[in-house]
């Protein structure tokens, strides 16, 4: 069984996206155009806020949100020990040092208390993760910003859709980060990202950075990049956008059978925090025999992932930092726990029972 299907199979959205695709060819715009624009809109009013700025991919998204809040050499971001390694390398990218916290055991998001104890006078930014599609206890975190004067920017690459509270993450902190990877929870069919926010300044900076450092064409006014979200993958993303809530549902739904067959097992199976609906990217359990298990699982033709198999902080892109095995104990366990097992919307309710049953006789 396949880990996971990007679920283009099925003929009503296969007719979409083909229109999408041959409004884009009509139009003659291939970069932002009536498609970027009209993605922005709509994205903005899903999430909540003024604002949507698309960009090429996730980590340009974090990249140039740090660069537009002004995070530079010099500050510190407190980021959770426990993520994809984009969330640091956005720092390192603006110059800034990582100074990593550990999660909450509960959520495997960062826990604010442990944020709140990291602050020092050289912190300029906390950056969280809405990891494997549960929403970060955001709350804590902003008031923690609020109280030292820090810009928070939520990494929700795999959060879209998402609530905290019942409000949708990318209207949460001062701008929110996605990425629209195509296993993403919104894909694109290819690589794209958008930062999401209600400040009008700092969507303005943002664009200008996104575009060469440009408003005017040849007038340059600050040192930008070439990062900017092409016209199919808006179209595409237009067309995925309008069902992502029935996506997440039905993920969702499978999810819940996974975590009710699972019970009375020796895995821990993801859990969802009372002021959070979880949108379930990934449906990661963990067990102590993380290994045998997926080599098992593996055997009975089931494909699994792991995320994160090494933990930032021992990855030898940031060896400069100097952190050792040890520092961070739970992003290290986490690392030799955490099993991703397969899900997608429209998997079969009976696979996910057959997979949930492989697990148990793991």
């Amino acid at each position: 069984m396949r880990f996971f299907d990007l679920g283009l199979e099925g003929r009503s959205l296969r007719l979409e996206l083909r229109e999408a695709f041959e409004r884009v060819l009509d139009s003659g715009w291939v970069i932002l155009g009536p498609e970027v624009e009209a993605f922005e809109a709509e994205f903005a009013a899903v999430c909540g806020v003024e604002h949507a700025i698309g960009v090429g991919n996730g980590l340009d998204a974090l990249t140039l949100a740090l660069r537009a809040a002004g995070v530079g050499p010099g500050s510190e971001v407190i980021a959770p020990s426990h993520t994809f390694v984009a969330t640091w390398l956005a720092v390192e990218a603006v110059g800034a040092r990582v100074r990593p916290v550990e999660p909450d055991p509960l959520t495997l998001t960062i826990d604010p208390a442990a944020v709140a104890a990291a602050v020092n006078d050289r912190t300029a930014a906390i950056l969280p993760v809405s990891l494997y599609g549960h929403p970060v206890d955001i709350e804590p975190l902003m008031a923690v910003a609020e109280r030292y004067g820090l810009f928070v920017l939520e990494d929700a690459a795999q959060a879209h859709g998402a609530a905290y509270h019942g409000r949708p993450v990318g209207s949460l902190a001062h701008a929110t980060a996605f990425s629209f990877y195509p296993t993403k929870n919104l894909g694109a069919l290819g690589d794209a990202g958008a930062v999401t926010t209600s400040d009008a300044a700092f969507a303005d900076r943002l664009r200008l950075l996104r575009n060469y450092g440009s408003r005017q064409k040849y007038l340059h006014e600050v040192s930008g990049v070439n990062s900017r979200l092409d016209e199919l993958q808006a179209a595409f993303l237009r067309v995925r956008l309008r069902h992502l809530a029935e996506a997440n549902a039905r993920r969702r739904e499978r999810a819940a059978v996974y975590t009710e067959h699972l019970r009375d097992l020796p895995v821990v199976a993801p859990r969802e925090a009372n002021w959070a609906t979880h949108v379930y990217h990934l449906y990661v359990i963990r067990s102590q025999h993380r290994d045998a298990l997926q080599a098992n699982l593996s055997a009975s033709g089931i494909e699994t992932l792991v995320h994160y198999p090494r933990p930032c902080h021992l990855q030898p892109a940031f060896a400069h930092l100097g952190f050792r095995a040890g520092d961070f104990p739970l992003a290290e366990r986490l690392a030799s726990e955490v099993l991703s097992l397969p899900l997608w919307p429209e998997m079969p309710l009976e696979a996910v029972k057959e997979v949930a049953r492989a697990v148990r006789a793991g």
